[in-house]
């Protein structure tokens, strides 16, 4: 497969349909800033991260179909399975995994979207925990950063795992993009620091911008003794 090609969205788009009517059922679900996502061409979609429905919520809602960095841990049996024939991506947590890259790379080349969580793990969501490999993607590919903040899939004093009670309401809102120019090689490590800075700082704006219109907190760090595995 040719990075023209990209990566496989039968299935995404597939289970995306039938899942959607599901989710909008069980939780009372409110879009904000759809807007602010191209219709057409690459997409770093940059969310926070503050519970486990965050990847299932944004997988079925979203704009377009994304392609999200799954923690490698998720891959095994029936959920791994499922993974791979939606075209998710595996990627490590502990090593620098060129081979997830690529294929982030790769699908954006091909005017498609991925999804990645810059805190890398569950937490508080206000972005205090930045990984620059989005920075990486936004530099490589030239493709527009979207901040996305997420309010309700876990409430103050709840763990990594709590799974929002049914009928709750959950807040999704899109921010204004940021582009930066694409970058050919070599890309220094003052221009990715600065890219990182950048991108880092508008996140921080968006979530803070968001708890101001809608009103709404996030629910802070996660209990002691609560990891995201």
């Amino acid at each position: 497969m040719s990075a023209a090609d990209g990566l496989p969205e039968g299935g995404l788009r597939l289970v995306r349909r039938l899942a959607r009517g599901h989710f909008t059922r069980r939780w009372d679900i409110h879009e904000h800033g759809r807007e602010h996502v191209a219709k057409a061409g690459p997409v770093i979609f940059a969310s926070n991260h503050i519970g486990w429905l965050d990847g299932p919520l944004l997988f079925v809602t979203a704009p377009r179909p994304p392609h999200a960095l799954v923690k490698e841990e998720e891959f095994h049996g029936r959920t791994g399975r499922l993974l791979q024939f939606v075209g998710q991506i595996k990627v490590s947590r502990t090593r620098n995994d060129t081979g997830a890259v690529r294929r982030a790379v790769q699908a954006l080349a091909a005017g498609q979207t991925v999804l990645v969580y810059p805190e890398a793990t569950r937490g508080n969501g206000e972005f205090d925990n930045f990984k620059n490999g989005v920075a990486y993607l936004a530099l490589v590919s030239g493709a527009p950063v979207v901040p996305i903040a997420i309010f309700g899939t876990r409430l103050a004093g709840e763990p990594a795992d709590a799974r929002p009670a049914k009928g709750a309401r959950l807040d999704v809102v899109y921010g204004e993009p940021i582009q930066l120019p694409m970058q050919v090689w070599p890309r220094d490590r003052g221009m990715m620091a600065d890219a990182g800075d950048q991108i880092h700082d508008h996140l921080r704006a968006h979530v803070s911008q968001a708890k101001s219109v809608l009103k709404r907190d996030l629910p802070g760090p996660l209990p002691t003794g609560s990891t995201d595995g």
